[in-house]
């Protein structure tokens, strides 16, 4: 996109300045650095709670179950709203949407604090995931239409806000839960309040689309067969990671401070494998069979953490950031370019069903483990993670179209030069 063109979802304003040729991912106005930093902070949000899950249920004097109700919530509510960011972005404008979604994390977080039950907590987590979807899924928008460098560069910028996120997101609730459980609610809150003023500060309004986005018009996407077979393996994927990311805080059984680390460290991997080794995977050998790859591995770690010793737990939940960063980037890319639908549009269908996913692993995890023993919901993670690339594999043929213009692309794009030095 040329400097100085702006579009609905958040081109560049006039004023930044950038060299538009050069396609680097440090080269981008800075509106798309508001954004993605906003975005860093919202990623924050996912997985802030795991290091003091187990503090939460003791604060609250509540049942590892009724704790991991705060992932249900957050993300239940966040594939619903899926279907309303682009019937509200369109009506109101990218930017306008973004600041509402700010304003209610920073509403919500704020209130999770003050909760006095873990039913209170649960339901303000739910009105955090409103606003969480509102931005994220605009967030992507503005970075994909106002980034310098094509579609490849804005998406790894994408992928890298959210790694960056998930990384330090257990960080800043270990540091901070180690005090109290609240902390972090309240920390996040006073985040989200400083993207909200560079938000506000650096993305300029941008005009309305010329054409309004229903509230069914992600439904319809899916009717694509390639978008509802990405969306469809992305569903038994992401059961996989919640299962990691929301059950085994519980199993490890750390303090605050060890648990951070832990995530801290999965994380880090999640971030570098999503942008600096996934595209060189992707060139070499292809889309769909780095994916396809990639689930199979991860379900052979979540099951050797499922069955491992301690030691073995914290090792494998660790590399399975690896895993989850490379499938987070080339689901990511599918979602986007394998239909015909508009990118906000096709993301919502796409996130829509994922999300549902991520609502179901916290909450049958642990009642998996309630009915059986604590090995088993790792099995099943495993299992979900199988069935992911099965459907890869069955559904080929209306993902090879995108998986060939994906390894051209990566092949050629100056995004990939730019990690290949």
């Amino acid at each position: 996109m040329n400097s100085g063109t702006a579009d609905h979802t958040g081109g560049p304003a006039e004023g930044d300045t950038f060299d538009a040729g050069a396609g680097g991912l440090l080269r981008q106005p800075k509106a798309v650095w508001a954004t993605a930093g906003a975005s860093v902070v919202a990623f924050m949000g996912i997985g802030l709670v795991d290091p003091i899950l187990p503090s939460i249920a003791k604060g609250l004097d509540a049942t590892a179950g009724q704790v991991s109700l705060l992932f249900t919530s957050y993300f239940l509510i966040t594939a619903i709203a899926m279907l309303v960011t682009g019937f509200v972005s369109s009506r109101i404008g990218g930017r306008r949407t973004l600041l509402l979604g700010l304003a209610l994390v920073v509403v919500f977080a704020g209130l999770s604090g003050t909760s006095g039950s873990v039913g209170e907590l649960v339901g303000f987590r739910a009105g955090w995931g409103l606003g969480n979807a509102l931005f994220v899924s605009t967030a992507l928008a503005v970075i994909v239409g106002a980034a310098a460098g094509g579609s490849a560069a804005a998406i790894l910028l994408y992928e890298s806000a959210l790694g960056l996120g998930m990384a330090c997101g257990p960080l800043l609730g270990a540091l901070l839960g180690d005090a109290s459980w609240r902390y972090p609610f309240f920390g996040t809150a006073v985040l989200m309040a400083i993207g909200f003023l560079c938000i506000t500060a650096f993305l300029k309004e941008q005009p309305k689309p010329a054409r309004k986005t229903g509230l069914l018009d992600p439904i319809k996407a899916l009717g694509h067969g390639g978008l509802a077979s990405a969306a469809a393996s992305a569903f038994f994927y992401n059961y996989t990671f919640f299962t990691v990311l929301a059950f085994t805080p519980f199993v490890l059984n750390m303090s605050p401070y060890k648990s951070g680390a832990v995530f801290f460290a999965w994380g880090l991997l999640l971030a570098v494998f999503s942008v600096l080794v996934a595209p060189r995977l992707q060139a070499r050998f292809g889309s769909l069979k780095v994916l396809g790859g990639s689930l199979v591995l991860l379900a052979a770690d979540v099951l050797v953490l499922g069955y491992g010793s301690h030691t073995t737990a914290v090792v494998c939940t660790i590399l399975s950031g690896a895993f989850i960063g490379v499938n987070n980037t080339v689901y990511t890319e599918l979602a986007l370019g394998v239909s015909d639908a508009p990118r906000p549009v096709a993301s919502a269908g796409y996130n829509f069903v994922r999300w549902f996913a991520a609502a179901a692993a916290p909450y049958f995890a642990p009642k998996i483990e309630e009915w059986t023993d604590i090995h088993i919901p790792f099995v099943v993670a495993a299992v979900t993670a199988v069935l992911g690339a099965l459907v890869v594999l069955v559904r080929r043929k209306s993902l090879t179209h995108e998986a060939e213009e994906l390894e051209t692309r990566h092949a050629t794009e100056d995004s990939v030069a730019v990690f290949a030095n």
